[in-house]
């Protein structure tokens, strides 16, 4: 999942968000198994994320997690995109093929699946349809956490921008609007906390990129922050050395040149003053000379 930004790389929400999904229900890890882009036989189909309970008969505390049953799969859509009747039917169809992908005749039961659609903001079109055209019913069980009744496979629908930060700091968070200078405090506190977790170093890299003017306006760059942004900063630091060394490099000669000296006698300084052995000496005097 990408979304372009100006004058940057696009940007990787799908594994922030894959990260945010195991720190929202990492409470509990040890009865769930994760599986990200599950490809489904050998065509080209993926499903965004699986969910696995290690123990059928676990129920999941965390509010995103109480639908869960066996095997959920979860279907999710950056910020910028919505989720269309027709992802619906994609998401419920890939579940039907996830169910039928076994070796044994109803390996996975019907009664073992369960599935979740996560977008930002609420699909009126797709609700209305689900309601006008299968005669579901839409209730929201916890705050932007919607159950879609009328179907065997339970699912839900879980709205980022409708959930709490008290609740759901991350999923909440993964999103490139972000207003509220509280939320920037929180997430920092708590990416200070699990610092060296790839997960919440995967989930607040892309929020903080995605939210980057927002980030500048809390003030002076936090530890949390400077991390995040370290492989940036060192990088426009060695170019800009590298920079200022061929720039040396390449007056060094040009005046060792026109001061008469001889190409060994250049060679020689070259050598002396960067540091170079005699191969990468000579391809530097070839290069300037």
């Amino acid at each position: 999942m990408l979304q372009k930004t100006k004058g940057s790389k696009p940007l990787q929400w799908h594994p922030a968000f894959y990260a945010s999904l195991q720190i929202e229900l990492e409470a509990e890890a040890d009865k769930l198994i994760f599986e990200n882009e599950h490809t489904l036989g050998t065509k080209p189909m993926q499903i965004d994320v699986i969910v696995i309970k290690k123990e059928t008969d676990y129920q999941v505390k965390k509010n995103l997690g109480q639908i869960f049953r066996t095997h959920n799969i979860v279907e999710y859509k950056i910020p910028d995109d919505y989720l269309s009747i027709d992802d619906f039917y994609k998401a419920y169809g890939y579940t039907c093929f996830y169910k039928a992908s076994n070796k044994n005749v109803d390996e996975i039961s019907v009664n073992e699946l369960s599935i979740t659609f996560v977008c930002k903001n609420y699909p009126k079109k797709l609700a209305e349809h689900l309601k006008e055209q299968k005669r579901m019913t839409i209730t929201e069980k916890y705050e932007g956490i919607y159950y879609i009744v009328g179907d065997i496979i339970p699912i839900q629908l879980i709205v980022t921008s409708e959930l709490t930060p008290e609740n759901n700091l991350w999923l909440n968070s993964l999103t490139n609007d972000i207003k509220e200078t509280s939320i920037i405090n929180q997430l920092t506190r708590e990416y200070i906390k699990h610092k060296r977790d790839e997960l919440y170093k995967s989930a607040m890299n892309i929020i903080v990129h995605a939210n980057n003017k927002k980030f500048e306006e809390v003030g002076k760059m936090c530890e949390a922050l400077y991390e995040i942004f370290k492989p940036n900063i060192e990088e426009a630091a060695r170019k800009a050395g590298e920079q200022a060394r061929n720039e040396g490099l390449q007056a060094t000669i040009h005046a060792c040149k026109s001061l008469g000296a001889s190409r060994e006698k250049s060679l020689s300084i070259v050598k002396e003053n960067f540091k170079f052995n005699e191969e990468e000496a000579e391809e530097c005097i070839k290069l300037y000379w």
